[in-house]
């Protein structure tokens, strides 16, 4: 019995230790940037640091849309938007990323209807839920994290370089998480089940967003597309509803620790303004931030032949096809 409470004393103070230091590294943008004319999207918008980084942009004047699966959420996030800002350009689209239809008829409908798109900001995530695939053969976590993600980004690239210019290039950003540390790609089986924690499902996803971002940077500079620039951030450790995810006992314990001791959704957003509005942010490509700044991914995120073979298994597993791919690299 005193073993056991000796362990449980030294698990919350090493989560004080860690909260400590989470507020003590809290980073705020500073830029002061406008927005005016300018067209955004943001995945998972509606709750979380993605809802903080829509009240942001809106804020900023520039036009955003929320895609998330939920149209009650949606609705939701619109008021509290424009409840805070005034703003009257805020709407809301629907995308499951679970479904790769989904991201597809997303993507037509706006590339038919918006004719310019400044900054995709790859928000959306699950967390710790159930490890099974979905209806396109895709383990869940990994399709709303990561896969979903690639495609939606590879169909949106043609508007995305419309958009760009060589003194304003347009603007990815792709929410990863400290877990990539934790990650490992799995070419043989990206779509592995039965891990024995879910959780090392979830910095696989983490992990190959950066992974991504890195390999989208070296092929668009080979096509010598150099006015879309794509970077990865990590937002420290954050109280989000993404943990609700999170059953039982377990899942209570983790929300207890992250309301309490974590950064806030609106600290927790403000790395992913930071890339999507500073500057010098948007001279480089292909790098990973945190609190603010440039920093270093784990380095199995810099291994140049996994990220192309990830790539070419990311191609195939969301079912490209030639012309979809092909358009992402030619001129417009």
């Amino acid at each position: 019995m005193f073993a056991i409470l000796y362990i449980v004393v030294v698990i919350i103070l090493l989560a004080v230790m860690v909260g400590l230091y989470q507020k003590n590294t809290n980073a705020m943008c500073k830029s002061k940037k406008r927005l005016d004319g300018k067209t955004t999207i943001i995945t998972g918008g509606t709750t979380g640091i993605g809802l903080r980084i829509a009240i942001d942009f809106a804020d900023r004047g520039a036009k955003v849309i929320i895609a998330c699966p939920y149209s009650d959420e949606g609705a939701s996030a619109i008021k509290t938007v424009n409840d805070k800002t005034g703003s009257e350009k805020v709407i809301y689209k629907y995308l499951d990323l679970a479904s790769l239809d989904s991201v597809r008829k997303f993507a037509a409908d706006i590339m038919n209807t918006e004719d310019r798109l400044d900054i995709l900001v790859n928000n959306a995530g699950v967390g710790i839920v159930g490890d099974f695939l979905t209806k396109d053969g895709l383990n869940f976590i990994m399709q709303v994290n990561y896969f979903g993600h690639f495609l939606l980004t590879l169909l949106l690239l043609p508007l995305l370089k419309k958009t760009g210019r060589p003194s304003e290039p347009t603007r990815i950003v792709n929410m990863s998480s400290i877990l990539h540390n934790i990650g490992k790609i799995d070419l043989e089986n990206l779509n592995k089940t039965n891990y024995w924690y879910k959780i090392q499902i979830y910095g696989h996803s983490k992990l190959a967003l950066v992974l991504f971002a890195r390999e989208l940077t070296c092929r668009l500079r080979d096509s010598r597309d150099t006015h879309v620039v794509i970077n990865s951030v990590d937002p420290g450790l954050v109280g989000t509803n993404i943990y609700y995810s999170a059953g039982s006992i377990r899942g209570v314990i983790i929300k207890f620790l992250c309301y309490t001791l974590c950064k806030t959704p609106w600290e927790g957003a403000q790395t992913a303004i930071h890339v999507a509005m500073d500057k010098k942010a948007g001279e480089v490509s292909g790098e990973f931030f945190k609190n603010c700044k440039q920093a270093t991914a784990h380095r199995s995120a810099y291994d140049k032949k996994v990220a192309k073979q990830l790539w070419e298994e990311s191609v195939r597993l969301v079912k490209m096809n030639d012309k979809e791919l092909n358009s992402c690299f030619l001129d417009l």
